[in-house]
This record gives C-alpha cells, structure tokens and sequence, in this order.
C-alpha cells in the first residue's frame, strides 16, 4: 500500500498491522517536544451572528464547495448554523429535528451534502445542500415511561444500526459510509452508500484495533480511513476494508482529525485537553500537528489558552483549504479561522 510502506521515522512510532492478537501498540513516542513551529495567524471576528443567536460550545465545523461554513454547536439546543465565504450568517438547519440532542460532529460530502453526529440520540443525519434530510441513521432512544433497559446491555452494543454515542462520519471513494461509534460501542461501523450495514471492527480497549474513545474519523483519496483513538492517544489508519494498516501515536490525545483535498493531501490532527485538563500537559494541550499522510510531522502549531489565536480544546477542524483552516473549541465556545505561513528557519528557532 502506498504512503505506509517503508516510513522512517525518528520521532513517530509508525506500525504496519497484521491482524493478530500477539500485535502490541508501539511504545509512545514525543514527537509534539521537537516539532518544528508553523507561523500562524488567526482572522479576528470572522463570523457574524445575528444579534439574538449565540454560537455555544464549538462541536462540528466543515465547509463546502462554494467556501460555505457550516458549525454544529451545543446552545442550550443543539443548532446547526451556515455562514457564507466571508462569515456573513446564511441560516439555521434543522431546528428542532428529531435526531438533534447533543451535537458531535459535522461534515460535507463531494455533493455538498451536511451529515451531521448526534451523540444525544445516537443518529446520523444527511441533509441535503437545500437542507432537507435524505437519510438517517441509528435509531434516538425511546422515552417510554414505564420502560427500563435491560441491566448489563449497553444501547446499541453490537448491533448493526444501533449506535451508542457515535462522534463523527467519513466517507471512501465509493462512497461507502463510516462512522465512528464511539463513547461507548468503541468500534468504527461500515455502511454502503444506502447505508445498508457492510462491517464493524472494534472493541473497547488498548491493543490494535482495539479503540478508547475513537472520537474523530477522515479519509484520504485512496479510501484510507484515519480513526482518532482519542484515550489511547492515538490514530489507527485503515484500508476501506477496516484491516489496520498502521499506527501514529506520536501526536499526543488526537480529538481532531481532518484530511486536506486535492493532488498532495495532508492530515491535520488536535492535541486538545489531554487526561482531563491534567494540569502537569497543559502546556502540550492545544496544538494542532500538520502531517503527511504517512505519519511524517511536518509542524505543529497553536498553544493552550482562550485568546485570539491560542486553541482551548479543538473539537473540529476544517481543512478543504490546507492553508486556512477553521477550528471550533468546546470550551472557548468560538470558532477560529486559522492562516498558515511558511516555516522559515527563523520560526524553527
């Protein structure tokens, strides 16, 4: 498989899997100690709300072909806002439907299409780019009074098209569905592009293909799926047929991770809010890694904190343009707009 074959890496731990119980993850690597430092600049009140909307702890972020942004955010309701290129409010998608609870993640597909992750109802939705729902996925829990779960079963363990807290959807290609299932079921699902249910892989727990909290899930062009092993402090690449391909845990507790389009692709992923606000890490929490999609460091850059352009706790990132991104934060309850400038040999200093 080309782009894993043959990695030489000083400061990642790289793996190619064989699937075999006998396998054990790579000692952790510090990768994020000697990175070299990305210049950066973050574009002040590039938003625009109307006056009487709030934007809420940052959840989900993408945009689409035409530069449109799209934020899914917790404000007392899950809400999911559009803006245009330039930031100005579009319009609101989905107030008040049945599969928002807890927002987790959004995306857009190659047709311009929104799917959202709601780990309140355990659903996946895909609107279409007039915002009307084409698809749903998993099922929100009944509230029926009277009715309690059977004790020892966790909602949607091990069934197909049950999920249990999922946190976010890619695709492949062929346009095959993933999602990554999440808080609790800790597997990584594949649905056709009916959503008919293909495969799972997945089980709570440290080994490959073995997930803590797989919290963020992308694909390269190839059909490559990158999983976020959140808890595990790291990322599991796949091929489209969920066989691990190989191991990145040199980027510290990944929550975000995004592929950029296009001939040279690469991979992005956030060291956010490590061990629980630990505060012997807080001062790795926060960066961002740019990457080759091999696993290679190219930079990192950001630092912890809640002023224009310090990250606190990136949930999202966007990364359609590899020199721009925007990230959202859970707990600054913003989003930011991210310009990338050449490392030089002064800003490696």
């Amino acid at each position: 498989m080309k782009g894993f074959i043959g990695v030489s890496l000083v400061l990642a731990s790289v793996i190619l899997a064989v699937p075999t119980s006998a396998q054990q993850v790579p000692p952790r690597a510090t990768a994020f100690a000697t990175a070299p430092d990305i210049p950066y600049e973050s574009v002040p009140n590039f938003l625009t709300m109307p006056p009487n909307l709030y934007l809420g702890e940052g959840i989900g972020v993408a945009r689409n072909s035409k530069g449109h942004i799209f934020v899914f955010t917790r404000s007392g309701d899950t809400r999911l806002f559009e803006f245009d290129q330039n930031g100005k409010f579009v319009r609101e998608i989905g107030q008040g439907l049945y599969g928002f609870e807890m927002a987790h993640g959004v995306r857009v597909d190659s047709q311009d299409n929104i799917w959202t992750v709601d780990e309140g109802t355990n659903m996946v939705v895909k609107f279409n780019p007039e915002g009307r729902v084409l698809m749903t996925m998993g099922r929100r829990p009944e509230a029926v009074e009277g009715v309690e779960p059977t004790p020892g079963v966790a909602p949607g363990g091990g069934e197909p098209y049950r999920f249990n807290r999922p946190t976010d959807v890619t695709w492949d290609p062929a346009g095959n569905i993933f999602v990554s299932d999440g808080y609790f079921n800790s597997r990584v699902a594949k649905y056709d592009k009916n959503g008919r249910f293909v495969k799972s892989v997945g089980v709570r727990g440290t080994e490959p293909y073995q997930f803590n909290t797989p919290h963020s899930i992308t694909a390269d062009a190839n059909g490559n799926i990158y999983v976020a092993d959140r808890n595990n402090r790291r990322i599991q690449v796949f091929d489209s047929n969920l066989v691990l391909r190989a191991i990145y845990d040199h980027v510290g507790a990944p929550w975000a991770v995004c592929i950029s389009p296009g001939p040279h692709q690469y991979l992005f992923s956030s060291n956010s809010n490590p061990d629980n606000n630990n505060s012997l890490l807080a001062a790795v929490a926060g960066e961002i890694y740019k990457m080759e999609l091999d696993g290679t460091v190219i930079g990192k850059f950001g630092k912890p904190g809640k002023q224009l352009g310090e990250f606190s706790t990136v949930h999202a990132i966007d990364c359609r343009n590899p020199d721009e991104l925007i990230v959202v934060e859970i707990t600054a309850w913003r989003a930011q707009k991210i310009r990338l400038k050449p490392i030089t040999p002064s800003s490696t200093k």
